[in-house]
This record gives C-alpha cells, sequence and structure tokens, in this order.
C-alpha cells in the first residue's frame, strides 16, 4: 500500500510510545480515547511532500524515515522516527502540508490520531504543548546535522552513522534494510551503498547479507563514523532530557 487508509486498527494507542508515556495520566488517557493503534507495514508511505496531513503518528515499535525529496525523484533520508517520538507534529504548528515523504522503515504498531482532534487536544493540553516544542526542536537540530554530514563526510562513514542511528530506534544490533533504502536514505547509487556496506563489513563491523544487517563491533562501528553520530544522539538526549519517563 502506499497510504494509511487500509491500515488495521483497534481502540486505543498501543503500549510502548515513550512521547505518549511521558504525558501525565489524566491528559494521556484524553488522548488515547481518541486514538486507534495501527498496523504499518515496511514501505508503507504514510506522507507524500505536499500531501494534506491527516493524520498523527506514535510508533510503538516500528520506525519511520523522513525523506526529503528533490525534483520527484531523488531523496536524502533527514531524519527517523521511532518509539521517542511523532510524526505529524507540524500540524499543531500550522503546517497542515507535510514536507517529507515518510516510509516505513519496519513494519508495526503506532497510535493513529485524526489532525484535527490531535489539533484540538494540543490547544487545550499544556503538558502536550510542551512535549511537542522539545520535540520538534529536537528534530530540526538532528535534520540540519544531518544535512551537513550529507554534504561534507564519506559514504562509508555516513553509513556507518546511518546504521548506528537505526540501531539507537530500533534497540537492536539486528535489523533489515535493503540496498535500495539505503540509496533512497543516503541519497546515492545502490552501487555506492554495496562499497561503503563491504568495507564495513570487510573490518568485521558488520555482516550485510540480503538486507540483515548484524552489528557486530558497535565500538568500531562508532569509530567508523563521523561524530555526526554523536551530535545527532546529544541532540536527541538533551533536547528531550526530563521527558521521558
Amino acid at each position: 500500500m502506499t497510504g494509511s487508509g487500509s491500515l488495521g486498527q483497534s481502540a486505543g494507542e498501543p503500549a510502548g510510545n515513550r512521547l505518549l508515556a511521558s504525558l501525565p495520566p489524566e491528559d494521556l488517557l484524553h488522548l488515547s480515547r481518541l486514538m486507534h493503534s495501527v498496523t504499518v507495514e515496511v514501505g508503507d508511505v504514510l506522507y507524500e511532500p505536499g500531501q494534506v496531513i491527516s493524520y498523527i503518528y506514535f510508533p510503538a515499535d516500528c520506525l519511520i524515515s523522513l525523506l526529503a525529496v528533490a525534483e520527484g525523484r531523488m531523496t536524502l533520508e533527514v531524519g527517523a522516527v521511532g518509539r521517542e517520538g511523532m510524526l505529524g507534529a507540524s500540524v499543531a504548528l500550522g503546517h497542515t502540508l507535510a514536507q517529507v515523504r515518510a516510509v516505513v522503515q519496519r513494519g508495526g504498531r503506532a497510535g493513529r490520531i485524526g489532525s484535527a482532534d490531535f489539533c484540538a487536544e494540543f490547544s487545550r493540553t499544556g503538558s502536550l504543548q510542551r512535549l511537542l516544542y522539545r520535540y520538534t526542536d529536537t528534530l530540526l537540530a538532528q535534520a540540519i546535522q544531518i544535512a551537513v554530514c550529507s554534504r561534507f563526510h564519506m559514504l562509508e562513514a555516513r553509513l556507518a552513522r546511518s546504521l548506528l542511528i537505526t540501531r539507537d530506534r530500533l534497540q537492536s544490533e539486528k535489523f533489515h534494510l535493503t540496498h535500495e533504502f539505503l540509496a533512497h536514505a543516503l541519497g546515492v547509487r545502490r552501487v555506492g551503498v554495496t562499497k561503503a556496506a563491504s568495507a564495513l563489513q570487510q573490518q568485521k563491523l558488520i555482516t550485510y547479507s540480503r538486507g540483515n544487517i548484524e552489528i557486530l563491533d558497535s565500538a568500531g562501528l562508532e569509530a567508523a563514523s563521523c561524530r555526526c553520530y554523536e551530535l545527532v544522539k546529544d541532540a536527541g538526549a538533551s533536547g528531550m532530557a526530563g521527558a521521558f519517563v
């Protein structure tokens, strides 16, 4: 599928999203009554640039990649949203159209709420306002750092950075990422991803077969990455310090 219309859903928000868990119980209960739990699959496109944002998503165990799109075909990953965040926060700030392509990188569950309902809750709930302002500031800081990284650093280091961020979002040393997806995320040709992944594999930092990736040496992969990984990680940690429970 290429949208959210055919998502399976059930009432209530799924457990696991850290932003939702950070709300006071009363505010969370009120928001949850307006929310449904949905299942998203790898490759699902939740937003396209210029598309009206109809729903807000709170991932539980899925991962959503945010891709900037140029000329309708060239892409570059500028962020990712996992259980630590939300997709569509800009709606509450007055931006009704999506600015990026949002693609499901790892399937799973997410809480989904209509944009109008979310904006109504945002306008009346101080705790949600404070959380969203901090989170959107964090997303912006990470997007800026990733853009700088993409312009100035070597592909091998950028791939290492991307794999480490994915590991952190999924909290797992093993995950699935195809050459095609990584090429779109890093804004390069597939042959470039193949060469960079082979180099990391030859250093025994990762294993990579048919899209199945396992990080064998986290410290070594961090050393192979540029400093942007630490900066992106620190931006998220400092931006949300004290917010998570």
